[in-house]
């Protein structure tokens, strides 16, 4: 081999990245994977500035309504200061548990705290039920530990290798449908309705639903003309058009581009530790039941948002099961601990991952970017909501249309296969709950294949696994929270 052979060791690929990573191995290199992890952040970082705008209670103290908090309040900071702490906590514990993927697993997973359960820990358990912040920061707490637990004797593995057949290869559907209705909603495309739940918006009047239909638009003409890092440039080309119009007073400030940046309030020592005295006073039944809560949706949010992203990546087996998946479950599992013991709740992985696996995304470099640009936002903590949420959204609503073709892979000629995956598809986005969706697929496909008369194909786990199911369902929508406080 000659010293000019363009082959010749991996420094044209990523020298020593390249080697750690195994970039040959998985037929990439470092500026795809660099670009992916731009393109996983810039989807995701919304959270830094969603997650501590739910977690946080709003009301100033001596205003609460309705006699009880509806998130984190910590007497003597108000509200801002305790939502700049939780966006320093979010960076953390996000960057703790992507590290863990890039390094240990080696797959371009992101994580960072959940959408969903951070509204269940803050409106339903700290609201509605009156538990103390702090208390339910120890049920996360404890739920990341069983995790680990689990995770390291492979039991985890196991469940999710439990999933029947139809509901894997439906998984992929289910979160492209969900990523879009959340990338619509926000965009104003659709809004809620009281007669028909959603409708769409006023598109022709509204200043961010116009902006987000040329941005989508344009997104969408760069994608398929095969652009590369089309979807990052569509991001940030229709940020900088609203900001444009907002400095050129086209727009109110505040509509297409923010007002002003909120400064970053970096100490976290309030929120630091607390879980532990929220083990104080425990009623055992009501804290059990959150820790059931918290494990059953994050446990199955995980599981799909693994087998949905895997599937789009390629990494998925002849069985539709991703080989050694303990590796990204237990980052998902120790990010969980950590962001318990920070102070915000249950770390996740994230369904925008599957954005930096479409631009090429294959090793954990794409995690290691992400987890360095989630550190580089804590310099500027204001700037991490310099993206609005309309223009990164765009990328939900162009990778969901791009999953969809996951759809060919499920066995539509086979009903013990079809209906299962039907309704693993239309629960998904119709309840906002990947976990639901999976939770209607499991349910259906042993009592589908118990109506054939085909008992032989279903496993004495999936039996136990849909069972657990209808005990999950009977916790959370059946008021046995609310009969317990």
């Amino acid at each position: 081999m000659s010293a000019t052979d363009p082959d010749e060791g991996t420094g044209q690929r990523g020298g020593w990245f390249a080697d750690f990573f195994g970039f040959d191995e998985h037929d990439t290199d470092l500026r795809t994977e660099v670009l992916a992890g731009i393109t996983t952040f810039l989807t995701m970082s919304y959270i830094v500035v969603v997650n501590p705008a739910i977690m946080t209670d709003q009301y100033e103290e001596g205003t609460t309504q309705l006699g009880f908090s509806d998130g984190i309040a910590i007497q003597g900071y108000t509200p801002g200061e305790v939502q700049q702490m939780l966006a320093v906590v979010t960076i953390i514990s996000a960057a703790v548990a992507i590290f863990i993927m890039a390094f240990y697993a080696n797959r371009p997973f992101a994580q960072a705290p959940g959408l969903g359960l951070n509204a269940f820990f803050a409106f339903t358990v700290v609201g509605a039920l009156g538990i103390p912040w702090q208390t339910a920061l120890a049920a996360v707490v404890v739920e990341g530990l069983i995790f680990i637990a689990l995770t390291a004797v492979g039991a985890r593995s196991y469940i999710i290798e439990l999933f029947p057949e139809p509901v894997k290869f439906s998984v992929g559907t289910g979160i492209g449908l969900f990523l879009a209705v959340i990338g619509f909603q926000e965009m104003r495309i659709i809004v809620a309705d009281p007669e028909t739940l959603v409708t769409i918006g006023a598109v022709a009047s509204n200043p961010v639903a116009i902006l987000s239909v040329v941005g989508l638009f344009f997104t969408l003409m760069l994608y398929v003309r095969d652009v590369r890092g089309s979807i990052i440039v569509g991001i940030l080309a229709t940020t900088i058009v609203g900001w444009a119009l907002t400095a050129g007073n086209v727009t109110e400030p505040g509509v297409l581009f923010a007002e002003q940046l909120p400064k970053a309030q970096y100490d976290i020592t309030p929120l630091a530790g607390a879980f532990v005295e929220g083990f104080q006073n425990v009623e055992a039944f009501s804290f059990a039941l959150v820790v059931f809560t918290f494990f059953f949706v994050d446990f199955f949010d995980t599981a799909g948002t693994l087998t949905g992203v895997s599937q789009i990546a390629g990494f998925l087996d002849e069985n539709g099961d991703l080989p050694e998946i303990e590796k990204p479950l237990m980052a998902d599992a120790i990010g969980t601990t950590v962001g318990g013991m920070l102070g915000t709740s249950t770390v996740t992985t994230y369904i925008e991952s599957s954005t930096g696996v479409e631009e090429g995304g294959r090793t954990g470099m794409t995690a290691l970017v992400v987890g360095v640009l989630f550190l580089a936002s804590l310099v500027v903590v204001p700037l991490a909501a310099a993206i609005p949420l309309y223009a990164s959204h765009i990328a939900l609503v162009v990778v969901g249309l791009i999953m969809l073709t996951n759809v060919t892979d499920i066995d539509w000629s086979d009903r013990a296969h079809a209906i299962p995956a039907g309704m693993t598809i239309l629960i998904m986005p119709l309840t906002f709950s990947i976990a639901y969706g999976i939770a209607a697929g499991i349910l259906t496909y042993p009592l589908v294949r118990a109506a054939q008369g085909e008992f032989d194909k279903v496993t004495i786990g999936q039996w136990l696994l849909a069972a657990a199911f209808v005990v999950y369902f009977v916790v959370r929508t059946g008021g046995v929270l609310e009969a317990t406080v």
